[in-house]
């Protein structure tokens, strides 16, 4: 498993980063295929990438479909919603690009799978996050949805943080042409550790792909 590491000064420097990196990945997409599908995590950590993503003239949105990695069963505009935030952090002509997740539906497990007969084969960039329990997209610790391996969009079967989770799965993560780590913070220093070992014992260290970027800021890495 091949990893780079960027380490930048803060918090918002891995933001521009981040949105730099993914910008990038856009542009060689459109050149070779005329569309780029990007997906997007939750969290705290991209309210900032997204806002930059928005303002970046060499971002391809036009020719972008936005898709969401994971997020929490919950009613529309809920502020536990990521959807909410994304919507929030892009304009209104780029909110046109967004694919939101059906967590709304009440057959969850139908919605799941037309969620996935959605998805592009493969995405062309992921972007992760990592948790301080060593979790990324919705692949929590300890959860059965760790163990599928023949869907990339299913559900946890059980409530983490409060709330049940649509999310991609490892092999849809395996098979993206381009996954972009976003981490920062003192409180994700042991888990980058581990992430950057391959450390199956958590979630993040068992996603397998060959093309993966990690950036991270100072208190991250420990630098």
């Amino acid at each position: 498993m091949g990893i780079e590491l960027q380490v930048v000064a803060d918090e918002k420097a891995a933001a521009r980063r981040a949105a730099e990196l993914i910008a990038e990945v856009g542009v060689a997409a459109v050149a070779e295929r005329n569309a780029f599908a990007l997906a997007m995590s939750g969290g705290r950590s991209p309210w900032a990438m997204l806002a930059i993503l928005g303002e970046d003239e060499s971002m391809p949105w036009e020719q972008t479909e936005l898709f969401q990695v994971d997020e929490r069963i919950a009613s529309p505009g809920s502020e536990d919603r990521n959807l909410t935030h994304m919507v929030l952090g892009l304009s209104m002509d780029h909110q046109a690009m967004l694919r939101p997740m059906p967590v709304t539906q009440r057959d969850l497990e139908a919605a799941a799978r037309d969620y996935e007969s959605t998805l592009p084969a493969p995405l062309d960039c992921v972007h992760l996050g990592l948790g301080p329990d060593g979790h990324t997209a919705s692949l929590v610790p300890g959860d059965p949805v760790l163990a599928v391996a023949d869907r990339r969009v299913a559900l946890t079967e059980s409530a983490y943080q409060d709330h049940r989770r649509m999310t991609l799965t490892y092999p849809a993560l395996a098979e993206a042409r381009q996954i972009v780590w976003l981490v920062t913070g003192p409180d994700k220093r042991d888990a980058l550790a581990r992430l950057l070992t391959g450390d199956p014992l958590i979630p993040a260290g068992r996603v397998q792909n060959g093309n993966m970027s990690v950036v991270a800021d100072e208190a991250a890495a420990g630098a």
